[in-house]
């Protein structure tokens, strides 16, 4: 099923399910969508889509993907390298990723795979972990790299928090149609030019036991939101690096899940 979060003709926002997220309107869902819920036969037409989650917490990993890793340089992690992201940084598809007026020049992207938590969860095993999610969603991590890496001293949390730095969308996919989360194709698109493009396959540490190694330290609730780390290909390991400017559309894609697509503004300039 693939679930989107919309806003109607009408100004109401409302949860639907839909062939593909391009469609003009969604099948109304009625309920708790982590608890119990069911489609109805009304429809409402899609005004504009907005990110399919509003998470509690996101939890996000670094270096998660070994050639990610050696194009920066650094050693395979033992366990997931985790850190938080505001929530407030949450954005739909379509709405403009904002250069901060606060300075950074170095705002890069990562497309990443998004795992939503559908139930609480604490010290779940691996082999049960998957049985938590409620689905998977496109996600771009961007990053402010000048803050992440030298204005904080590589205290990531500030440079990767800005407002607009947390696209996701365009629909929520349940996890009975991703059976196998890791051997998706994951891709980063800019200006029609293809900066990422790899395999979920190449992750260190797969989606079920990066859920049981989270569960450890703080209880997942419903609605958490988990990126999954970004594959090789990001800007600031090129040469010459490549970062956002504005005027740019940034596109993440993920096999089965599909698009989501924002443009580049510099903030206050909309």
């Amino acid at each position: 099923m693939k679930i989107i979060r919309f806003q109607s003709d009408d100004g109401e926002t409302l949860w639907g399910e839909v062939g593909s997220p391009t469609d003009g309107e969604a099948r109304l869902i009625e309920g708790d969508l982590f608890g119990e819920f069911h489609v109805t036969q009304k429809t409402a037409a899609v005004k504009r889509l907005l990110a399919p989650v509003q998470p509690p917490n996101i939890l996000a990993l670094g270096l998660n993907y070994r050639k990610h890793a050696a194009e920066t340089g650094v050693p395979l992690p033992d366990e997931p390298v985790l850190f938080l992201k505001a929530t407030s940084s949450v954005i739909g598809p379509g709405e403009p990723i904002l250069l901060p007026a606060a300075g950074p020049g170095e705002v890069d992207v990562e497309a990443e795979l998004g795992i939503v938590i559908g139930r609480r969860v604490k010290n779940v095993p691996p082999a049960g972990a998957l049985e938590a999610v409620l689905g998977y969603t496109c996600a771009n991590d961007v990053s402010a790299r000048d803050w992440q890496i030298r204005r904080q001293k590589k205290q990531w949390a500030r440079g990767k928090s800005f407002d607009t730095f947390c696209p996701v969308g365009p629909c929520l996919v349940t996890r009975d149609e991703i059976p196998d989360p890791g051997s998706l194709r994951i891709r980063t698109i800019l200006n029609g030019e293809v900066l990422q493009d790899a395999s979920t396959s190449d992750m260190i540490f797969d989606a079920a036991a990066v859920i049981a190694n989270l569960s450890k330290s703080m209880t997942l609730l419903p609605g958490t939101l988990i990126l999954t780390g970004t594959p090789e290909g990001v800007g600031f390991t090129r040469t010459p690096p490549r970062y956002l400017a504005a005027g740019d559309t940034v596109t993440v894609s993920i096999e089965g899940i599909g698009e989501l697509t924002n443009p580049v503004r510099e903030e206050g300039n909309l």
